[in-house]
């Protein structure tokens, strides 16, 4: 089966790939799969029929990257830049990525966080070209023939969304589409993974935005959310569609609300390999860190005490993320538990009170907080930190601002070099300043943050802030699963991808949090290794070419199939 419906991928006598077009002429020169635009040589021109439709002189790849570098340039909006991005990718792939390869510490900000919350809150103002596919309310009756629509045969990778939690700005509606393409994006140019092969979904189940209801130029559906029995009939009626459409496929949920993400994780994680970047990519992506802080301190995880502020989908992952490490040192359930305190809105999770039932496997016994001084019900951040002597302190509330400086000087009585990380996206939702951090903490504090910052001059020194980005781990997460044809995603490799991220980390910059975002082509293909390494060991596996490979056979096999921002030769479909 070709790959699609317009091309298919062949080899010739020599193994060499080469692609077949099944359009042409003008059509050709609108699908940004296809499109070389003033890339194709003069052979190609004649055999396609774009002769006269395109300048006389054929470019480079080269020379077409630095022309669009160059206009690139000129822009100073980070929206706009993100919009001249977008445009780019719409009218030819080859081109946007491999520009974005270039310019990847550039430009990520610009097409991830921070930027993409700004393009999903005026995403419906900003549209400009069809990408992806939406589930809504009006077509889930006819998922299957609306699923066929895609011109796409081979999808391995979906990223789909809700809307309903986006970052630290809630419920977005149609908005939430930004997220899903900003994901794959990351997927093909540090994952590997063939735009081909990548699917954007939006599931459009409503929103509860009245400003959203009333725009005029908002394009989702205009009713409030889908909620209880109906809700879940909606993905169920998707998943079973994309089962069928895409029986190789790997789904990663993305930015559903609280209790709902992990609903749709429990109920679907053996019924299609998937995974849910907000709990497992945060918890992976925190526990790397939180790893290489305990290293730089020279102490182990098991001897901290940590408190995680924010218990969404975010905050509970890592908790649960931190647990499990914590246990893998040797500790036991109940030690872990009494070492990980986690706080909501209303104070910390303790048992006893008001909680929803995701948050109440990470309550504290009433017994860990007997004899604690605290003026309310239950401990605020400022008293658990100071009560608990807490060595870590992690963000992801989505409150700005709310590490100040008496809770940050807390933690510098309960240690010399407390670990600070402000996880929360974008930046206005970010719980410190690193240059605040630094400052409170006299220079001691051991600090990354969820969004990119520049490095903080200190007495002297220069203080590298750690970006603890999900996109050092749901890329090569998912593209392990993918390419081991995982039967499911396990906690187990989940895991393995947080020490998979540690390990690269020590061994390449062991004076730091995390790899710098430059690295990432790197550090993925060698998680997605490890990831498979792990689901070879845990029986998922169903991929028979990576059967008995060695970690470096696997890591061949990996960069073998790692997909390369690179024009393919044409040859036109023969005339049968």
């Amino acid at each position: 089966m070709p790959v699609s419906r317009y091309y298919d991928v062949k080899r010739d006598e020599r193994g060499e790939r080469y692609l077949e077009p099944y359009v042409s002429g003008f059509l050709l020169l609108r699908l940004p799969l296809l499109n070389k635009g003033t890339a194709f040589t003069e052979e190609e021109r004649k055999a396609l029929g774009l002769e006269g439709l395109l300048p006389p002189h054929v470019n480079t790849l080269e020379e077409q990257k630095e022309r669009v570098y160059r206009r690139y340039r000129l822009i100073q909006s980070p929206l706009e830049k993100h919009i001249y991005l977008r445009h780019l990718q719409d009218r030819n792939e080859v081109l946007f990525y491999a520009l974005l390869v270039d310019h990847l510490e550039e430009m990520l900000p610009i097409l991830y966080t921070p930027t993409v919350g700004e393009a999903v809150r005026e995403f419906s103002h900003i549209y400009r070209y069809p990408r992806g596919f939406t589930a809504s309310t009006r077509n889930i009756d006819r998922i299957e023939e609306a699923l066929a629509n895609v011109p796409l045969e081979e999808v391995r990778l979906i990223v789909a969304t809700d809307s309903s939690a986006i970052l630290g700005i809630g419920d977005q509606g149609y908005g939430g589409m930004a997220i899903s393409i900003g994901k794959l994006t990351l997927y093909t140019a540090v994952g590997g993974v063939g735009p081909d092969k990548t699917l954007p979904v939006e599931l459009d189940v409503g929103t509860d935005r009245e400003d959203l209801l009333t725009d005029p130029l908002y394009l989702g559906v205009r009713h409030k959310r889908l909620r209880g029995e109906e809700y879940y009939r909606f993905l169920d009626r998707f998943v079973e569609a994309v089962r069928k459409r895409y029986p190789k496929a790997l789904i990663q949920w993305e930015d559903f609300a609280k209790e709902a993400a992990f609903n749709v994780l429990e109920r679907y994680r053996k019924v299609i390999p998937s995974f849910n970047d907000d709990i497992q990519g945060t918890g992976a992506v925190a526990l790397a860190g939180v790893l290489s802080a305990c290293r730089l301190k020279g102490e182990k995880l098991s001897d901290q005490v940590i408190v995680i502020y924010g218990a969404g989908a975010g905050g509970i992952g890592v908790a649960w993320a931190l647990r499990e490490g914590m246990k893998r040192e040797g500790l036991s359930e109940e030690e872990a538990r009494a070492r990980v305190l986690v706080l909501d809105s209303k104070g910390l999770l303790v048992e006893g009170r008001s909680m929803e039932a995701y948050k109440q496997p990470y309550a504290q016994r009433r017994e860990r907080i007997a004899g604690w001084e605290f003026a309310g019900s239950c401990p605020n951040l400022l008293e658990t930190i100071r009560n608990a002597r807490a060595t870590v302190l992690l963000g992801l509330s989505g409150q700005g601002g709310s590490f100040t400086e008496p809770v940050v000087r807390a933690m510098m009585e309960n240690t010399p070099r407390p670990v600070i990380f402000p996880l929360s996206n974008p930046t206005s939702a970010c719980e410190a300043l690193p240059d605040d951090l630094i400052y409170w903490t006299e220079g001691r504090a051991l600090v990354a943050a969820g969004s990119p910052f520049p490095p903080v001059g200190y007495m002297g020194r220069t203080i590298p802030i750690g970006q603890g980005n999900n996109a050092f781990i749901f890329p090569g997460l998912g593209l392990g699963a993918v390419l081991a044809r995982a039967r499911e995603v396990t906690d187990g490799m989940v895991l393995e991808a947080a020490y998979a991220l540690y390990d690269y980390t020590e061994s390449h910059f062991p004076e730091l949090l995390y790899p710098p975002v430059s690295r990432l082509r790197e550090v993925s293909p060698y998680v997605a290794a490890r990831v498979m390494q792990k689901a070879l060991e845990e029986g998922v596996a169903e991929e028979e070419r990576v059967m008995g490979l060695s970690f470096k056979g696997l890591m061949e096999f990996v960069r073998s199939r790692f997909w390369e921002p690179k024009y393919l030769p044409y040859r036109p479909a023969p005339v049968i």
